[in-house]
């Protein structure tokens, strides 16, 4: 590699020790009148070779994800259902049976989780039944706020979170991340990565705010708005946060923090618990 490096150089040194000769003759030997004056040629034109834009580069992975080699051949993500069911049940346990909506569940969920932080989230896409009964408010008019009662509706859909062990549930995303990867790029997102916007969603509910309650509420028309505007501005998954009282939310947001330390852990350190 040294020689090489050493007849390049002296090659390039010979180049231009042979210019600065030529141009000095040039130089020092031109008459000091043309002789003849000669019509000047211009050259022909050349046209430019159009350059193509640089192709746009791929974003940067903030969270890469170093995914579990799957048991068996992962499905296509049409005929997902089933295996993926059947895994979460396995460290979900048994109380989730009724919970889970099994159609589409990977696509929903992975739908579910690019709208929690923006302004709407569909309720025809969460793949996890409605908690039962109605939204509780007390007072009239003006004065209306979310019932002191309303937090318990989700008392036990929290009691069951809480109780699920996150390394588990991250070892059965990181065996299915392909198939939510492929449902992120086909809900339009073909150079983005999901795991990323998971965690930006984690986020997002972890920064949602804990206002003093009650919570008062308007009724313009047939749905209830926070009557605080920037309140109302939130995301939907803050909104959510709010919506099921403090003492709910604190519990959901250590076990978010929980599962977010394993979607960031190393694998063999998450393998290691």
């Amino acid at each position: 590699m040294r020689r090489r490096a050493w007849v390049i150089l002296a090659l390039l040194a010979l180049g231009a020790t042979l210019a600065g000769a030529l141009a000095a003759y040039f130089l020092l030997n031109r008459p000091a009148e043309p002789l003849v004056a000669e019509e000047f040629i211009p050259p022909p034109r050349v046209q430019p070779v159009p350059v193509p834009p640089p192709a746009p580069a791929e974003p940067a992975i903030a969270h890469p994800l170093a995914e579990a080699p799957a048991q068996t051949p992962l499905p296509e993500l049409e005929q997902s259902d089933a295996i993926i069911v059947e895994a979460l049940r396995a460290v979900l346990g048994k109380n989730w049976k009724d919970l889970l909506l099994p159609d589409a569940l990977i696509r929903n969920s992975v739908a579910t989780v690019d709208a929690l932080p923006r302004p709407y989230l569909p309720a025809r896409i969460v793949p996890i039944k409605r908690v039962a009964g109605a939204f509780i408010t007390e007072g009239q008019g003006d004065e209306r706020a979310i019932g002191a009662a309303n937090r318990d509706r989700y008392n036990a859909m929290v009691r069951l979170i809480e109780a699920v062990d996150s390394a588990r549930l991250v070892a059965v995303y990181r065996e299915f991340y392909p198939l939510f990867q492929r449902a992120y790029v086909e809900l339009g997102y073909p150079s983005a990565y999901f795991n990323d916007r998971l965690i930006e969603a984690i986020d997002d509910l972890l920064a949602a705010p804990s206002p003093a309650e009650p919570i008062r509420l308007v009724q313009p028309k047939v749905l209830y708005r926070y009557a605080d505007e920037q309140l109302e501005a939130l995301s939907a998954g803050q909104k959510i946060m709010i919506r099921i009282g403090r003492d709910n939310a604190e519990p959901l947001k250590t076990k978010l923090r929980e599962i977010r330390k394993n979607l960031v852990r190393a694998p063999s350190d998450a393998t290691s618990r």
